[in-house]
């Protein structure tokens, strides 16, 4: 009776970590927003790490919003192709993405990518800020479909929404709680916040998203949060894994300093 008891009140045992499978790694980058001065020496530092641990099949994952609001949107969309003509990358579309494409043939959506870090993404383009500054809105529909490339936005067309490896589930935004993975809809993995932000049950997966800026990086028992704001904080953040292990790789850029990258386990 007393072993009996015993069991009874015992404390349920803690569910295992996530994990990833033997002889993989993944490194997943937060939203980028045209800092393409703080992705360069992150890749840099990603790629020294991944070679001073050992062999592995190694998965970069970038997690949307590589455009709007920073500098160099252009140079960064350039950078990722060269990326992911190199090793292997997955890229997830962000809701910036998807206004940068739908703006090409709405002006609705024109007008509200301009308004959420578009004008910043145009600029990065050859032209003359004094030229777009006289444009109507229909004309500056007619400059993007001019001045940016057809690699540029073939090679967006072509970002995933999703990408599952182990117990990680990698998207740009979220999900919507108690709905089964394929019945997602994709304003849910490119848009959402709440409820899955204050969501505490459980996933079938952690998922690894960005797209909620914080301060910090996001830790809790089913999702890790990683967009640290780059393009005003200049602190843009990678997630290392590998087995039930968990690190991240930061690269800072004050004001007036050159670029640091940070490293500290999780």
């Amino acid at each position: 009776m007393l072993n009996r008891l015993r069991q009874l009140f015992r404390p349920a045992p803690e569910p295992a970590p996530p994990a990833i499978g033997p002889g993989e790694r993944v490194y997943a980058v937060g939203d980028i927003h045209g800092r393409l001065d703080l992705l360069e020496p992150l890749v840099a530092a990603i790629e020294a790490d991944d070679g001073g641990r050992g062999p592995a099949e190694t998965t970069l994952v970038l997690l949307g919003d590589l455009v709007d609001r920073g500098p160099d949107s252009a140079g960064v969309i350039s950078f990722a192709r060269d990326l992911a003509a190199r090793r292997r990358v997955r890229i997830l579309a962000g809701n910036h993405e998807e206004m940068f494409l739908g703006s090409l043939d709405k002006l609705d959506t024109l007008r509200h990518f301009i308004k959420h870090g578009g004008r910043e993404t145009i600029l990065s383009y050859p032209v003359e800020p004094s030229v777009y500054r006289e444009l109507t809105l229909e004309e500056t529909q007619g400059l993007v479909r001019a001045i940016v490339p057809e690699a540029d936005l073939a090679f967006m067309r072509g970002f995933e929404d999703r990408f599952v490896i182990g117990d990680y589930l990698f998207v740009h935004a979220g999900i919507m709680p108690g709905v089964p993975l394929e019945a997602q809809k994709t304003e849910y993995l490119r848009w959402m916040r709440e409820p899955f932000l204050s969501f505490k049950g459980d996933h079938g997966w952690c998922v690894v998203h960005g797209h909620t800026i914080t301060d910090d990086v996001v830790v809790t028992a089913n999702r890790i949060g990683i967009d640290t704001g780059a393009y005003a904080s200049g602190r843009l953040t990678t997630l290392g894994l590998e087995g039930t292990a968990r690190w991240l790789i930061q690269a800072v850029k004050p004001e007036d300093g050159p670029v640091a990258i940070e490293r500290r386990e999780l």
